[in-house]
């Protein structure tokens, strides 16, 4: 049973006969293999195209911004996972990744929508100060956060956001993108009244805009990073296992109050 339209059945990504794999119409053994780094396969097998200098230097510098950032709560499911069942490296590797989301790690696509809401209205407000500071009062008085700012950690700034801003400034590719995030960062502090630091998240958004970097990679960017992050723990895992240690420790924390402790029986 269809459900849904039908779409049109075919790809244009790559196909494999006996002697031959092909990668957008690219020979994957004769020219991609040897010439290409991983980057640019990624950006040219997601595009069709292959990525700018500057695609393919903003694309690394993301995926090293955000591939690691201690034990995060995905890397605990991946790690206690992985403890679980040593043999299901993939299985670990796909709970990490499920605990990826717009809380933790996956907001680099909801900071595009922002930036591209703060741009869309500089023709009909002025400046792009102004266009900032209106989406952050109507964030703030619906009582929202604000993708992009503010971190429970890096504190008063991002590390990592201030080095990718300011390797975009060096290499002059700082554009539209950098500047409605920059003029956010001051709208925010201004109606929060407090600093609230520019994030990982809101960087690597403006600067692969700015480069032209297409919106389904800014997406996806997170999630390929943390997955090597995440191997890199899964390896420590199996080496010097701590999984089942964070579970005990887990539990330990938490106050368990019974039905019969609280009256309730």
């Amino acid at each position: 049973m269809l459900i849904g339209k039908p779409g049109a059945a075919k790809t244009a990504i790559a196909a494999a006969s006996s002697d031959r794999v092909s990668v957008r119409g690219r020979d994957l053994a004769g020219d991609l293999m040897g010439r290409a780094t991983f980057t640019e396969f990624f950006f040219f097998a997601a595009t069709g195209r292959a990525p700018s200098d500057d695609q393919r230097f903003f694309l690394d510098l993301s995926l090293v911004a955000i591939a690691e950032h201690g034990l995060t709560p995905s890397v605990q499911a991946a790690r206690m996972t992985y403890a679980a069942d040593p043999a299901a490296l993939q299985g670990a590797v796909a709970a990490g990744v499920l605990g990826c989301g717009t809380v933790i790690l996956g907001a680099a696509d909801l900071c595009r929508k922002l930036i591209d809401d703060v741009l869309a209205r500089v023709a009909v407000i002025g400046s792009v100060g102004e266009a900032a500071l209106t989406v952050a009062r109507e964030h703030r008085e619906a009582r929202t956060s604000i993708p992009g700012y503010g971190h429970p950690l890096h504190k008063p700034v991002d590390p990592r956001a201030e080095r990718m801003i300011a390797l975009a400034r060096e290499r002059r590719v700082a554009g539209r993108s950098i500047e409605a995030a920059v003029a956010l960062t001051e709208a925010v502090a201004e109606v929060w009244g407090k600093p609230l630091p520019m994030n990982v998240s809101m960087a690597i958004a403006a600067t692969l805009r700015d480069v032209d970097v297409p919106p389904g990679l800014i997406r996806a960017v997170p999630i390929l990073a943390r997955t090597a992050g995440l191997i890199a723990h899964l390896i420590e895992e199996g080496e010097t296992p701590i999984g089942f240690y964070l579970a005990a420790k887990g539990e330990e924390a938490i106050d368990h109050t019974s039905a019969e402790a609280r009256g309730l029986a």
